[in-house]
């Protein structure tokens, strides 16, 4: 079975963030930001990384820099692509201001890369046999659509792939109704009837039944027991809306 983990803040930099401890293993940097430390004032208070939310630009433009100097890059190397729910796969060293994707791959080229979410599921993937990792942004299209085996595609042997998989909605805070929930019969665990025509809709475990599905071994797999539920912590769209978002970064260290 996946692992769980309870993720603690570290300070790094001028900003609380929650290290994921496996990927230093593998000569990987990585961490989540959650919402406080940031300029931005109400209601994206106060960390917010997305630029598509209608918050002052240059509020998010500080609140980069401050991601950057944690992990520890120049802001121009701090790579973040348009997201658009979809499944395209965009190489660090070959972004632009323009790009757009859900994930985002490094071959060890010394960037750091980051997906935004907000209640979507963030993930990791760390190739323990070369340098090569990225991180996705997963909401129920993307998953229905195959981001996840995209961005597999990345790696030579899905085997050797580490995961982790960060905060997001939790299956009991997440309804949907049937044009959703119909993509997701066949996953088990993943639906939970609430009564009426809707259901429940874990997202976690629909990520996870694809990673195994597709050649990742369960061993691998590392879930964050944190969510987005109530947006207290973590940016929540379904909580807040409108909200700011939080980022999974990542950045080779040791190639």
């Amino acid at each position: 079975m996946p692992n769980e983990v309870t993720l603690s803040p570290e300070v790094l930099g001028s900003l609380s963030v929650y290290p994921i401890e496996f990927a230093r293993h593998f000569g990987v940097s990585a961490f989540v930001t959650d919402r406080f430390g940031g300029v931005s004032a109400s209601p994206y208070e106060s960390l917010n990384l997305g630029d598509h939310v209608d918050d002052d630009p240059e509020h998010v433009k500080e609140n980069r820099r401050l991601v950057a100097q944690a992990i520890n890059v120049d802001p121009s190397r701090l790579v973040i692509v348009h997201q658009t729910h979809g499944t395209d796969v965009v190489a660090a060293n070959e972004a632009t201001p323009d790009s757009a994707g859900d994930v985002i791959v490094d071959f060890g080229d010394e960037f750091a890369i980051a997906v935004l979410v907000a209640d979507c599921v963030p993930l990791l993937l760390v190739d323990e046999d070369s340098p090569t990792l990225a991180v996705v942004h997963a909401g129920w299209r993307g998953l229905q659509s195959g981001v996840i085996v995209n961005a597999l595609r990345n790696f030579d042997h899905p085997a050797s792939a580490h995961v982790f998989i960060g905060p997001c909605i939790s299956g009991e805070a997440y309804q949907v109704g049937p044009e959703v929930a119909n993509y997701f019969t066949t996953v088990a665990g993943a639906l939970t009837p609430d009564g009426t025509d809707r259901s429940r809709l874990d997202l976690r475990q629909v990520a996870i039944s694809q990673l195994l599905d597709h050649g990742v071994i369960d061993g691998h797999i590392v879930v964050s027991r944190q969510t987005t539920d109530g947006g207290e912590t973590f940016f929540s769209d379904r909580a807040q809306r409108p909200c700011g978002r939080f980022g999974l970064v990542a950045k080779r260290v040791i190639a």
